[in-house]
C-alpha cells in the first residue's frame, strides 16, 4: 500500500514539474499575469494560472493510482475532482479577467454544494451535550459544511502573498492530514491518504518553480483549489469523531485561519470594510519587522509546523480519550497566538491591550519588593 502511495506522489510531482513551464507560457499568451502595485512585493510582471498545473497533476495522478487501490471510496474522489474543477475554472477566470467577488463566491458555493451532494458533510451528532439533538439535522450540518469549505478556500487565498508561501503552508497541512490518515485507523483512511499524497506531490512539483524567486504564481486558480481540497479532505478524514473533526482541521490550518480571523478583527478595530485589502497580513508584518522575503516564508513554515505537530499530538490524545491534555495544548496555543499577534502588530500597530496588561502586571509585581526594601 505504501508503495502505491509513493508511486502516486512521484507521478503527481513529475506531472506538475512537466506541466508548470507549459502553463507559464500559456499564462503569458492569454494575458493571465500579475502586474506589480503598491500592495504587491514583486517588482515585475509575473505569470499566474499556476493552479492549473497543480490541478491537472492531481487529476492525472488520481487516474493512474486509484484504479489499483482496494477499500477506496471513488465518490469522494469524484466530489473532489468535480468541485475542484469548478473552483479552478473560477480562479482561472479571475486570474485572467479579474472577475467580480460575487462571481468568485458563486463558483466556490457551487463547488461546496457538489461536495455536499456526495454526502461529505461535517457530522455534528457526537458533539457533547447537544449531539443527540443535532443527530440527523442536515439542515444544520450542510450550511456549516458549505461555510467551512468557502472559509478555508478564502483563507488560503489570503495568505498567497509571498513566493512559495501559500503552496508551502498547504503542503504542510496536506502532509499532516496524510500522517493522521495513516496513524489513526479510519474507514476513510485509504481514500484520504491517496488524495493527500497526490495533492502533496502536485504541490511539491509546483513549488520547484514557485519558491523564491518565483518563476510563476499559483494565482486564485491555485489558492482556491488548495483551500477547497484541504477543506474537503479535512471533512472526509475526520468525520468519524466530531470533536476531532472540528478541532484538528482548525489546528492543521492554523496559520491561514488565524491570519484571516485577525484580518477581520483588524478591520473592525480600525473601522474599515472587512473586504478592504491592506498590507497588515502575517507575512506583511514580518517583512515590516525587517525580515527578508525568504526568511519570512521560512518563519511562517515553522509556525505551520508547530500547528501541524499540535494537531497530531491532539489527535493521538483524543483517540486515547485524554481531553485534558488536548485542552492544555489548545489553551497554550491560543495564548501564544494572541501574544504573538499583538507583538508583531497583526491586529493594530498601537493597540496591544493584552501585552500592556501583562506589562503593567509584571512591573507591578517587580516594584513591590523594591518598595518593601525602601521602607525598611
Amino acid at each position: 500500500m505504501y508503495g502505491l502511495y509513493l508511486i502516486g506522489f512521484v507521478v503527481a510531482c513529475v506531472i506538475s514539474l512537466l506541466l508548470t513551464p507549459l502553463v507559464k507560457r500559456f499564462a503569458f499568451r492569454v494575458g493571465a499575469v500579475d502586474a506589480p502595485n503598491e500592495r504587491k512585493v514583486h517588482s515585475r510582471i509575473m505569470p499566474r494560472l499556476g493552479g492549473l498545473a497543480i490541478f491537472l497533476a492531481f487529476v492525472g495522478a488520481y487516474f493512474v493510482i486509484s484504479p489499483v487501490l482496494n477499500s477506496y471510496n471513488p465518490e469522494a474522489g469524484l466530489a473532489l475532482l468535480l468541485g475542484g474543477g469548478v473552483v479552478v475554472l473560477t480562479g482561472a477566470l479571475d486570474d485572467r479577467f479579474q472577475i467580480s467577488p460575487r462571481y468568485k463566491l458563486l463558483g466556490q458555493l457551487i463547488a461546496a454544494i457538489i461536495v455536499v451532494s456526495f454526502g461529505l458533510v461535517i457530522d455534528l451528532s457526537s458533539l457533547p451535550f447537544i449531539g443527540d439533538w443535532l443527530a440527523g439535522k442536515d439542515w444544520i450540518s450542510i450550511p456549516i459544511t458549505i461555510i467551512w469549505i468557502i472559509g478555508v478556500s478564502n483563507a488560503i487565498n489570503l495568505i498567497d502573498g509571498l513566493d512559495g508561501l501559500s503552496a508551502g503552508v498547504s503542503g504542510i497541512a496536506t502532509s499532516t492530514i496524510l500522517v493522521l490518515a495513516i496513524i489513526l485507523p479510519s474507514s476513510t483512511g485509504v481514500t484520504v491518504a491517496l488524495l493527500s499524497v497526490i495533492l502533496l506531490g502536485s504541490i511539491v512539483g509546483f513549488l520547484f518553480y514557485n519558491i523564491h524567486p518565483a518563476k510563476i504564481f499559483m494565482g486564485d486558480s491555485g489558492s482556491l483549489f488548495l483551500g477547497f481540497a484541504l477543506a474537503t479532505l479535512s471533512i472526509l478524514g475526520f468525520k468519524q469523531a466530531t470533536v476531532v473533526s472540528l478541532l484538528i482541521p482548525i489546528l492543521i490550518l492554523g496559520v491561514p485561519l488565524s491570519d484571516t480571523a485577525f484580518a477581520i478583527l483588524r478591520r473592525i478595530v480600525n473601522k474599515t470594510p472587512i473586504s478592504a485589502p491592506d498590507k497588515s497580513h502575517l507575512h506583511h508584518c514580518f517583512l515590516q519587522l525587517g525580515f527578508s522575503h525568504r526568511v519570512t516564508v521560512w518563519i511562517i513554515y515553522g509556525i505551520s509546523c508547530v500547528f501541524a505537530l499540535s494537531a497530531i499530538v491532539c489527535s493521538i490524545l483524543l483517540a486515547q480519550s485524554t481531553r485534558w491534555g488536548t485542552a492544555v495544548i489548545v489553551a497554550l496555543l491560543l495564548a501564544v497566538i494572541v501574544l504573538g499577534a499583538e507583538a508583531i502588530g497583526l491586529i493594530s500597530k498601537n493597540r496591544k491591550p493584552v501585552l500592556h496588561a501583562l506589562r503593567r502586571l509584571f512591573f507591578k509585581q517587580v516594584s513591590k519588593p523594591d518598595q518593601v526594601t525602601k521602607s525598611n
